[in-house]
């Protein structure tokens, strides 16, 4: 099964993470994915928006795949994956073309990274947004997703929802400007994402382009390798190897701070 499916339809392209029995959980190869499917975009003229959703109706992402950090043993790990979420949120965010994400369900950790490039975000009711790490990993986020979520929501609003390591219901998503529609259920959800990309594909392309580009050079620069002493510090921890122990056993963990 392709745990990511791609098709254009009538100048849209459609993207689905398809892993629906581990509520779209992303794997190293789907974010590698996303950022193709970017490239392919940028390429194509033809194509005049993107739509992206997660299969079934549990989760539109709910982060990323936990077990593939058990691999991790050494610095270059922690900063090499970090930076491999940041070139394919980039390349979202960068992407020339309206991105639209459809959501229903968990929109977590990357999930919600992910979400929040994309944009216009559009939410059924059973939407849930979060990036609880503080209550179940122990890690952090780049600084490039720091900036993202702090440009989206600002800075007081990125710290009550991590240092509570809370969910935001679909309702609250909406009166924080975090979607921009609420619809009732995925059949409806689907129906609206595909209304929304042929407006936005009906509108002059260069326009969107250019108001994208000039929002986005508006937000702060970042130089390379900033932040990875922090990156360093939770992914190398103690606790960090704690927070995969009890996530992956079903149990709570227990903190040290180290």
């Amino acid at each position: 099964m392709d745990e990511l499916l791609h098709e254009v339809r009538d100048g849209v392209a459609y993207l689905t993470f398809n892993r629906p029995q581990a509520r779209n959980a992303l794997t190293f190869a789907m974010y590698d994915r996303l950022a193709q499917i970017c490239a392919q975009a940028n390429a194509d003229r033809s194509i005049r928006a993107l739509v992206l959703s997660g299969a079934g109706d549990k989760a539109f992402a709910a982060g990323t795949d936990i077990s593939q950090f058990r691999t991790f043993d050494k610095e270059q790990d922690a900063l090499d994956y970090e930076a491999r979420i940041d070139r394919s949120l980039g390349a979202l965010e960068r992407c020339r073309v309206p991105t639209i994400a459809a959501i229903q369900g968990a929109c977590t950790g990357g999930g919600a990274g992910i979400a929040a490039c994309c944009d216009l975000r559009i939410a059924a009711k059973s939407a849930r947004f979060g990036f609880p790490v503080a209550r179940t990993l122990g890690n952090c986020l780049s600084m490039q997703n720091y900036a993202r979520l702090a440009a989206l929501l600002g800075p007081a609003l990125v710290k009550d929802i991590i240092f509570k390591a809370r969910l935001i219901e679909a309702e609250e998503a909406l009166a924080i400007g975090l979607v921009g529609e609420l619809v009732d259920d995925g059949a409806a959800l689907m129906q609206r994402a595909e209304e929304l990309a042929r407006l936005v594909a009906s509108h002059a392309p260069l326009t969107l382009q250019a108001t994208k580009e000039a929002l986005f050079r508006l937000r702060p620069r970042i130089a390379h390798g900033e932040g990875d002493d922090l990156v360093l510090m939770c992914y190398l921890s103690e606790d960090f190897r704690e927070g995969m122990d009890a996530f992956l056993g079903k149990r709570k963990p227990v903190w040290k701070g180290r």
